[in-house]
């Protein structure tokens, strides 16, 4: 039977909820899988035919580990799905400035180079926007996330400081769509479209995510955003899986960030996705033998 490696985080050492839904397919193709930490450094990776990147939400606050860790698995000749070369381009996201370079309709974004000090304020005047979310490159969870105005900049200048002459820093114009309308995540396993989820966040937050009171639900996403999600994927070649998030905004989806790495893919909300997700692995396993 093959052998495979789910890598996870300390802190979910039993996969979280929806990694495990994948246990059974998986079985039923073959693949004999178990939770992993990817930080542990008594676990034989080498035992292992394939290594599934999935609950590691804490690669970014380790993220030289992290890449070292790929690279070793790399080299050691197991497989990683997704593909290293695919990890490691995808672990800063400096990949949006290459991807809007290649055509994407990005959310507009700046990139603050380190240097002398800048005001953020002054820096949110001459773009002219109002509100932008200052965003390290390496994140993971809305990490060290701001909402900011011209108003209250002043209140984030140290964080823009540190970031910007730290892990580097990232500056997103604020939709205000998302406040009404929801972000956006389409989910694929092999390039192939397998179900969207609609986050909001809390009434007064901007954040979508759970761990900050966001809510979601399965629901259509509009044909635009699957369109343009499709074109995205295509540029890469090839991926496992992948979660695409974005708003629409006047008919078009703007991409605000592409999951590569650990995403949720919100499994339980969705009957076949688990069995989908499974099929995809296995069918990767399945080239490289």
């Amino acid at each position: 039977m093959t052998r495979i490696a789910l890598a996870t985080s300390a802190k979910y050492p039993d996969l979280t909820e929806d990694d495990r839904l994948l246990l059974q397919p998986l079985a039923a193709w073959g693949l004999d899988a178990c939770p992993a930490i990817w930080t542990d450094a008594n676990f034989r990776w080498s035992s292992c035919d394939a290594v599934v990147i999935r609950s590691c939400w804490d690669y970014h606050l380790k993220s030289k580990e992290f890449l070292l860790w790929i690279a070793h698995l790399e080299t050691a000749g197991v497989v990683v799905l997704n593909r290293p070369a695919l990890l490691r381009w995808n672990t800063s996201k400096i990949y949006l400035r290459d991807l809007e370079s290649r055509g994407v309709a990005i959310v507009p974004t700046v990139w603050p180079e380190p240097g002398p000090r800048v005001s953020l304020r002054d820096e949110l005047k001459k773009i002219g926007w109002q509100k932008a979310v200052i965003k390290p490159r390496i994140s993971a969870t809305a990490h060290r996330t701001q909402l900011v105005s011209q108003d209250t900049a002043r209140s984030a200048q140290d964080l823009f400081d540190e970031l910007r002459n730290g892990v580097g820093v990232m500056l997103q114009k604020f939709v205000d769509s998302i406040a009404v309308e929801g972000e956006w995540s389409l989910i694929f396993f092999n390039l192939v479209f397998s179900h969207g989820v609609l986050k909001t966040p809390r009434l007064g937050d901007f954040r979508v995510q759970n761990d900050f009171g966001g809510s979601s639900r399965i629901a259509e996403p509009p044909a635009c955003a699957i369109e343009s999600a499709n074109r995205i994927l295509r540029l890469l070649e090839s991926t496992v899986y992948a979660r695409v998030d974005g708003v629409v905004e006047d008919g078009q989806f703007l991409l605000m960030e592409l999951e590569l790495i650990e995403p949720a893919l919100f499994l339980d909300g969705h009957a076949e996705a688990p069995a989908r997700f499974a099929n995809a692995i296995q069918q990767s396993i399945s080239t490289h033998r």
